[in-house]
């Protein structure tokens, strides 16, 4: 099989891409745009991607093509009518990143939550070889134990963020952004109320009709002032503009994010208007990144080709 990988950069030069040579000729490119697509899968019978794409633009003389896969969890840029309508299989990677993201959530809030940039640049400014006392506290934070958090999206990285806020003493709730998932565990409540009485609130939703543009400036002002805003699913889940003026503002206390609505990040977002790192840190879209991580996405994705040319089914996205 002739194996075409389009976005090799998307997962590091340090992520080892040769077991897909198991299964036939690999070509590899660093990075495509959609016109370099049309051409490099022309005779590609298998197309490994990330985020350009897959549609009738792009696939239409790709007339060999029987195999998608997918090195990511989520699937919007495959038009599935289309890929269902030449039975091509499509095949993501699931699972991969739960702990990483997981991670990260917590680093972004600690972060905020506790001003460690305001500390840092107290100490390496030579401030606190001025300083009269042992300690400084001039910008406050709190303890977790006791606080609300509010989980956005009760999937399985929201549930290991749950877990772990658990572990630090928080009282967990959600609101489910389908309104299908009722978990036992944790009580779910509506979207106002999660956000009129919660200490952090974190975002672990997919970006589909419901929550698109979920957060805008009416949904930050029924927020505490003191309460941070976390977002580790998609950037177009919260209105940037909104959550912008409502920093500024100190509608809340701050936010962290790994997620925009466009990335690489456009250079008219409103969101670098807030400079204050007491407020606002946005990280490029490396929750899932950690080297172990990485290296599990090419793993799944071999997993997958056995699979399937083993003729079982293993993550196809139908």
């Amino acid at each position: 099989m002739k194996i075409v990988c389009l976005e090799a950069n998307c997962l590091g030069n340090d992520v080892d891409l040769t077991c897909l040579q198991e299964f036939g000729e690999v070509v590899q490119y660093g990075s495509s745009t959609v016109e370099e697509t049309i051409e490099r899968v022309k005779d590609a019978e298998v197309i490994v991607v990330n985020k350009v794409p897959m549609n009738a633009d792009t696939l239409a003389g790709a007339t060999n093509l029987k195999v998608i896969c997918v090195t990511a969890t989520g699937t919007n840029i495959i038009d599935t009518e289309y890929t269902n309508g030449r039975n091509i299989t499509v095949m993501n990677v699931k699972g991969y990143s739960t702990d990483a993201v997981v991670q990260h959530t917590f680093a972004l809030l600690f972060y905020i939550y506790e001003k460690l940039n305001y500390y840092d640049c107290f100490v390496k400014s030579g401030e606190y070889v001025k300083n009269d006392i042992f300690s400084h506290f001039d910008k406050k934070f709190f303890e977790l134990k006791g606080k609300r958090w509010g989980i956005i999206g009760l999937g399985e990285i929201g549930k290991g963020v749950a877990k772990v806020a658990e572990a630090f003493g928080c009282k967990v709730w959600y609101y489910s952004t389908s309104g299908k998932n009722h978990d036992q565990i944790y009580e779910q409540v509506s979207l106002e109320k999660l956000l009129q009485e919660s200490d952090i609130i974190s975002i672990h939703a997919p970006l589909n009709e419901q929550t698109t543009n979920l957060i805008t400036k009416k949904e930050l002002s029924q927020m505490k002032k003191t309460a941070v805003l976390l977002n580790l699913g998609r950037g177009s889940i919260i209105n940037e503009a909104d959550l912008a003026d409502a920093l500024e503002e100190e509608l809340i206390a701050g936010a962290a994010l790994d997620v925009l609505a466009k990335e690489p990040m456009a250079a008219d977002n409103p969101l670098l208007r807030v400079q204050d790192s007491t407020k606002l840190i946005i990280t490029p879209h490396i929750a899932w990144a950690p080297v172990e991580t990485r290296r599990r996405v090419v793993e799944e994705v071999c997993m997958n080709m056995r699979a399937y040319l083993a003729g079982e089914e293993r993550n196809v996205v139908k």
